[in-house]
This record gives structure tokens, sequence and C-alpha cells, in this order.
């Protein structure tokens, strides 16, 4: 619908703006226009000093994919730069991490074997509890996000228990929750549980602090869609499911009131940092999210939207740098307070550049 230029919202437009004479087509303005919005825009410290979102690299978190043996750096064929990482590599990806200024990682395990539980996942010699005792170690300043999922570790691929040819939930959630102190045990400052099962985030609080872990946050995925745009992540961490999709417990596409339903009760339950999935696809669920409950709220930059971009600037279609930082910053101007992207190690190299 076309806006009413004759109502009160636009008076002062009106009475800043004596219209041309139409009779006469010259091509310029015969009367004063007061209000000209291309005047903030001419010089670029004035489009500096009135920009309205800010896109920082404290606000990124930077995903690592950590697998077993030494020397292990292996590129994923379907996301470009990123890679498989045995611990000791991935101590050389954090310094640089922490000398670009990023402020966190989040880790997702590559095991060593698979079963129909997971249990390398919550086992205390697991591939993620191994490297964030180093980790830790290494970098006592550097935020360690801990994925709490068990899709990676399933010989199904599925996020929890198969009872019936279902996740079963319950018994999926004391897992996860055995898992996520595991975590905090190992090292963890950050858990954050991505599997979407009902009532996890309560199972993780209560475990967490009946143990002593009161001061570990909770970053719960707590609107994780059933995306299509999970492809690549799948071929990083082998978490592909064996049969079905995990449209059972991932939330529909198409729904948005049911998102702010999810968020709500894992607020309820204990979480600190709601996060939205993927993040280009649904910008408009995750400025609903931030709108609704004004809590600290992020973003995963998913797989998919990071293997587009390379794609079309690899064929010369886009320029990768530009369309990059545009996207990350529509990001932020929806509502995430911070952002899980592999783009992190880019994006800050071109942040620091363009304020040196």
């Amino acid at each position: 619908m076309a806006p009413d230029f004759s109502s009160n919202a636009f008076k002062h437009l009106r009475t800043g703006f004596l219209p041309p004479d139409p009779e006469e087509h010259t091509g310029e303005l015969k009367g004063s226009l007061l209000h000209r919005p291309r005047r903030l825009r001419r010089l670029p410290a004035l489009r500096e000093m009135v920009r309205e979102t800010r896109l920082s690299v404290r606000q990124l978190v930077y995903p690592l994919f950590v697998c077993p043996d030494e020397k292990v750096r292996a590129e994923i064929p379907s996301m470009p730069g990123i890679f498989q990482l045995s611990i000791d590599e991935a101590v050389r990806e954090c310094r640089e991490v922490v000398e670009l200024g990023i402020p966190a990682v989040i880790l997702f395990g590559i095991p060593e074997r698979k079963d129909e539980a997971g249990s390398e996942g919550y086992a205390e010699d697991g591939i993620i509890a191994r490297a964030l005792r180093v980790l830790k170690a290494e970098f006592p300043d550097l935020l360690l996000w801990a994925d709490v999922c068990l899709c990676e570790y399933t010989s199904h691929g599925h996020c929890g228990v198969i009872r019936g040819g279902e996740v079963a939930n319950d018994e999926t959630v004391r897992l996860l929750a055995h898992e996520a102190l595991v975590y905090a045990e190992s090292g963890a400052d950050i858990v954050a549980p991505s599997d979407m099962m009902d009532g996890r985030v309560g199972a993780i609080r209560r475990l967490l602090d009946e143990t002593g872990h009161t001061h570990i946050p909770i970053a719960s995925y707590a609107v994780k869609y059933a995306s299509a745009f999970y492809g690549p992540f799948r071929d990083a961490a082998g978490s592909t499911p064996q049969f079905g999709d995990r449209r059972g417990y991932q939330m529909d596409p198409a729904n948005t009131d049911e998102a702010l339903r999810e968020a709500a009760l894992d607020l309820q339950e204990g979480a600190d940092i709601l996060l939205v999935k993927p993040a280009l696809g649904f910008l408009d669920v995750l400025h609903r999210v931030k709108q609704a409950f004004h809590v600290p709220t992020a973003a995963y930059n998913v797989s998919g939207e990071y293997a587009m971009i390379h794609a079309a600037a690899r064929a010369g279609w886009l320029d990768h740098d530009a369309v990059m930082l545009e996207a990350l910053l529509s990001i932020r101007r929806a509502g995430a307070d911070m952002i899980i992207t592999y783009h992190a190690r880019d994006a800050a190299r071109l942040l620091r550049d363009s304020t040196a």
C-alpha cells in the first residue's frame, strides 16, 4: 500500500517541500527541499557517523571441526577454507583466531568410532572433551563454546537414541545433560545444545547446578529449523541421517509463531542465550525473537550460506568480501548480538584492515 502523504506522520515533510510546477519539465526542482537524505551519504566520514548498525570482530564465533590423530588438516570440499583439524592443528587455528581478535570458537567433534547411543559424545576421553582441555590450557581467555548434540557420534546420524524408529526424547535428554556436564568439566565456557529435544535446557541447567557449575551459561539452539542449508556441515561432521530426516524434531521452515514458543520455553528452563539457525533465510524470525524477548541472541550463519557465497565468488558472479560483509551485517541488523560463522577469520581480517 502506498503511503498517505496527507497524514500527520508526513506533516513535517509537507511543510519542508514546495513541489515544482508540473507544467514545466526541466528536470530540476523549482521548489525548496529542506530534507535531503543524501546529504548524510555524501562523505565516508558522515556515513560512518550516522551508521545505525555496526559489525565487529568481537561479535563473531568461529566453528571448528575437531578430529582424532595428529597433523590432520583436511579441507572440506563443500566448504572452501574450512578444515577437519586434529587437536594439535586446532591449537594452531586458535592461535590465529586469537591474533585476529575473534573472542570465541564453537567445537564440533568427529569421533574415532560411532555407536547407536553416540557414546563418544559424552565420554570423558572423547574428542571434544580432550580438545577442550588442551585449548583451555593453551588459550585461557578464548571463549570455548561446546556444541551439545549426538548426531556426530551416532551410527545412524540422528540427534539421539532411536526407539521404535524415532528419536526417544527423554532418554536422549538424559544423555545430553551428561554430555554438557562432561564438557563443562573439561573446560567449556558455554554449552550449546543443538538437538531440539523437548526439555533439554532444563535438564542441563539442573545437572550443571547440582554439580557446582552454576556459572556455565547455556546458549540454546532455541529456534533450529529443518533446513536444506545444512548439507555441507553434514559432509564436514559426517552426520547425515542414515534413514529418514530430522523434521520430527527440528522446526518446520514455514513457522514463525512456533519460534517464539520455543524460545519462551527455553528461557523458562534457564537458557542464557537464544540462538536462531539458519540465519540468512530466517532474518524475519531472528528479528521477531530479539524484539519479543530482548535477551542476548545469536544466529548461526550456516554451512550452506557460506558455501553459496564461495561458489558464486569462484564463478566470478559476486565480490566475495563485499557480499560476505553485507550478509553478516544483515544478520546483525536483524537482531543478532553474536554470529556463529565460518566467515569469521576473513571478516576479522577485513574489519581489522578497515580500522587500521
